[in-house]
């Protein structure tokens, strides 16, 4: 049985539109069926996992801080996530955080975010930079479902998570010099997240795209039919 994953995404506005596809294929390849839930939209029910998407700045307050750097915030879909991803995490349901959901996860963990880092979000509209010699946390879930060898992963964001701001129970698992990259929970089965965009093939090496294969083998393997 393929797996139900939900899709937390942006409204698809013309520049998001085909950002939004990419995490859709990416899923539908690895094997899922997959339920798209945007701002507004009341929580899923029956899913068998949860992927966080790309998109703009938690909203500082969120977290406790006044906003000194954080853009493009939709509360709405700060609403959707974080109810969402603490739904699903009680429930012990395998999720997967990407950039924007990477700190939304850190969020939900009771971390914070830095607001403004330089040097890893380009002025071009979809420009990305690139980090290579990125390498997986030995004996992590990331390492499991990419390998251990060093990657090439690809940075558009200008928040971010380090040592001193990660959430309780979350384990880093690799780093771009003080950046926090990837984390796993300590507690939970299967609670990933990367700062990375996997779902642009073409930016990161081949083996960071398996991380969509490991989070819908695990999705998979609690379907509803299972439980």
């Amino acid at each position: 049985m393929r797996p139900l994953i939900a899709l937390t995404l942006a409204q698809p506005t013309p520049d998001r539109v085909g950002s939004n596809r990419l995490y859709r294929e990416a899923l539908e390849r690895a094997g899922a069926d997959v339920l798209e839930v945007y701002p507004g939209d009341q929580l899923p029910v029956d899913i068998d996992g949860l992927l966080l998407a790309g998109g703009g700045d938690v909203d500082p307050a969120r977290y406790g801080q006044p906003n000194t750097a954080a853009d493009k915030i939709d509360s709405q879909r700060d609403e959707l996530e974080l109810a969402l991803a603490h739904r699903v995490i009680d429930d012990d349901l395998p999720v997967l955080g990407i950039c924007r959901g990477f700190q939304v996860l850190n969020v939900a963990f009771g971390g914070k975010l830095v607001q403004d880092v330089a040097d890893h979000r380009p002025a071009e509209p979809d420009g990305v930079v690139r980090h290579e010699g990125v390498l997986p946390r030995a004996g992590s879930r990331l390492a499991a479902a990419v390998g251990d060898a060093p990657l090439t992963v690809n940075s558009r964001h200008h928040q971010a998570v380090i040592a001193e701001t990660l959430g309780s129970r979350l384990l880093a698992t690799a780093h771009v010099h003080e950046l926090v990259e990837a984390f796993e929970a300590t507690d939970k089965h299967w609670v990933v997240g990367v700062q990375w965009h996997p779902e642009r093939t073409r930016e990161v090496s081949p083996a960071a795209v398996r991380i969509f294969d490991a989070f819908v083998a695990q999705a998979a393997a609690t379907t509803r039919t299972a439980r």
